[in-house]
């Protein structure tokens, strides 16, 4: 008798416990969703297993796609419904996005999610670069998962590293982000290790104008810690206002600076062409006009980073500032490995196309 009562009691004790786990999360089990913890150091339960999402924010959609998971996207930011070459990722995949149902406005850095629409799609789970405010806003407001994959805005970082294996360890892209990740590295080491020998009085002194950041600029649109530059270890003359991203610089400034160098956005060569015809002289004053050292730099700030042109960006400025130990690259031939490791094939062609190409700028024209 006490042997059959021990063992209904502990037949009970069984019982409760199963009940107990299934009522803190109702229809859910250990084996049906897991913690993950986000870029911005949120603990957030998803399921174990994603067959659907969606992204909103500056620059999440652009980490999906170097992780080769657009096949799981079911809705779309209308920003990316357009094709634009200047995001390579939306040119390369705008086939595939066109006609996917519209889940935001996107743009901007804020919050611009439509969470009506995200409701009806029911992803498994949203990835985002929103602030953590707006993140607890949409996780709020939808009942879904909203798992940040936030970098900074500059080339390299450690954090987009960081991202590409939190993406791979949620939807089994492990391989993939992790093969990207170290051509990321090998490409940092392989322009540094070009460069960081130089001494800097063998340098020649950069100015980089009409810089995209926030929108386009003209001359004076300038960036200090400018990624391709620093990825080549150049003396971008910007760093010394002690700045930390994009800015407008006094052009008496410019003129003080006097730069060997300078480089512009071949995208915003209207704004600069206006510019120069109003006052002739004052471009003409400056060093690197005189001698024709004026050369693009692609703008790599559509939407956040794309890291593929920035990258590109660099080898070219290594070519322009440092010939001899850039001998070996040709830049077509590079953009097109870089592009096609990042995004499945090369764009460079297309991109001549639409003026967004490496070379010699001569102002006025």
């Amino acid at each position: 008798m006490k042997k059959l009562t021990l063992i209904l009691l502990t037949l009970m004790l069984i019982a409760t416990g199963c009940t107990s786990q299934e009522s803190a999360v109702p229809g859910r089990t250990e084996d049906t969703t897991r913690v993950v913890t986000d870029m911005m150091g949120r603990q957030v339960e998803i399921p174990a297993k994603i067959d659907s999402i969606v992204c909103t924010g500056s620059g999440a959609l652009r980490l999906i796609a170097y992780a080769q998971a657009t096949d799981l996207l079911i809705g779309i930011e209308d920003i990316d419904k357009t094709r634009e070459i200047k995001r390579a990722y939306n040119y390369v995949y705008h086939d595939q996005f066109k006609d996917l149902p519209s889940i935001g406005k996107g743009g901007g850095r804020g919050y611009t999610a439509y969470e009506e629409q995200i409701i009806a799609l029911q992803p498994d789970i949203i990835f985002t670069f929103y602030n953590s405010d707006a993140l607890e806003q949409l996780a709020n407001k939808t009942g879904i998962p909203v798992v940040s994959i936030a970098t900074q805005a500059n080339l390299f970082g450690e954090d987009t590293a960081q991202s590409l294996t939190l993406i791979g360890e949620i939807l089994g892209k492990e391989e993939r982000c992790a093969e990207l990740a170290a051509y990321m590295e090998q490409l940092r080491a392989d322009l540094n290790d070009r460069t960081k020998d130089i001494a800097d009085t063998d340098k020649p002194v950069v100015y980089t104008g009409a810089v995209t950041y926030n929108g386009a600029h003209g001359f004076a649109g300038t960036y200090a810690n400018f990624g391709p530059l620093k990825a080549i270890n150049a003396i971008n003359v910007a760093d010394e206002t002690g700045q930390k991203d994009g800015f407008d610089v006094d052009w008496e400034k410019i003129q003080v600076w006097d730069p060997d160098y300078i480089f512009l956005d071949p995208g915003n060569m209207n704004l600069v062409n206006e510019e120069y015809t109003k006052k002739p002289d004052y471009f003409n004053s400056l060093r690197a006009v005189r001698e024709g050292k004026v050369y693009s730099m692609i703008n790599f700030n559509n939407y956040s980073t794309n890291s593929e042109v920035a990258i590109a960006d660099a080898y070219y400025a290594g070519k322009v500032l440092f010939p001899e130990k850039f001998a070996d690259i040709d830049m077509e031939t590079k953009t097109d490995e870089i592009i096609a490791k990042f995004l499945g094939r090369g764009i460079y062609a297309e991109m001549k196309e639409a003026g967004l190409t490496f070379g010699k700028i001569t102002l006025g024209q």
